[in-house]
């Protein structure tokens, strides 16, 4: 996993505070200092990861989702020919178009986002990698981009999906969080269908998810002609069960899937 360094803060000014900040890297607090008196105004939320790769950086929110080892298990599970157009559907911080415009050879990555402060940390990101040439930002509902940008426009859709049905467990209260964990504002089949109206004849989707949904998942792909053709399992390690599935399909296509080796997670 990414190594983890503090950068940057930001902190709202306290009423009645003199504006005395300090960073306390142990703690992770920021002080207001009055009359000789210490006022904890608030953990650090901003910092900066490097993803190790080229020198790709990325900054995170911890009061919005931060990315996990789904997103790199995705990025690394990707392929497509040279010159390609990606779209990545739930982008995030974009944290998987960044990843991609190392490790594949796109020409052209769109990253929607329907949260517009997270769609901003995105283009912040695109911008600290200087990738603006290569990636943007649109901050949409997934649900209606293809009439933004039509159909059959897209050689590769790629898509991290909230994994937890509306009302299924324990929904975070930043709303943030519980909107990238929850299907509050698409469900897998909107993901699904939306996707098929992007990609082109023979266009690939790409997607990281639970086992749990994986009987929906390829049935839902089907109804949507997307051709489910490679299945791949991943797991903490050779005695646990799967946590997590990468699917691809193609639009399209004709029937066949191929199950692949299950991977571990230490070796992604």
């Amino acid at each position: 996993m990414p190594s983890i360094r503090c950068e940057r803060i930001f902190v709202k000014d306290s009423m009645n505070a003199v504006r005395t900040e300090k960073e306390d890297i142990c703690r992770n607090s920021i002080y207001a200092v009055r009359d000789g008196m210490v006022t904890i105004l608030g953990v650090i939320m901003r910092r900066l990861d490097d993803l190790e790769l080229n020198g790709l950086k990325l900054i995170q929110d911890t009061d919005m989702f931060c990315f996990g080892i789904d997103a790199v298990m995705l990025a690394n599970f990707v392929n497509c020919k040279k010159g390609a157009k990606i779209i990545d559907l739930c982008t995030g911080n974009g944290v998987i178009p960044i990843l991609l415009s190392e490790k594949v050879p796109a020409e052209e990555i769109l990253g929607v986002e329907i949260q517009p402060k997270v769609a901003e940390l995105a283009e912040e990101n695109v911008k600290l990698n200087r990738l603006e040439d290569k990636i943007r930002i649109l901050n949409q509902d997934l649900k209606t981009v293809s009439d933004a940008l039509g159909k059959s426009v897209a050689d590769v859709v790629t898509c991290n999906p909230p994994y937890r049905t509306n009302g299924c467990g324990i929904q975070n209260e930043a709303d943030t969080k519980a909107i990238a964990r929850h299907e509050i504002y698409c469900s897998l089949e909107d993901v699904i269908r939306v996707s098929a109206e992007l990609l082109k004849p023979l266009g690939k989707f790409f997607m990281v998810h639970r086992p749990d949904r994986l009987c929906d998942i390829l049935c839902c792909m089907r109804d949507y002609k997307i051709e489910p053709k490679v299945l791949q399992f991943v797991q903490h390690d050779k005695a646990s069960a799967p946590t997590h599935i990468l699917v691809e399909g193609v639009y399209g296509a004709k029937r066949y899937l191929k199950v692949r080796e299950t991977k571990l997670i230490e070796d992604i």
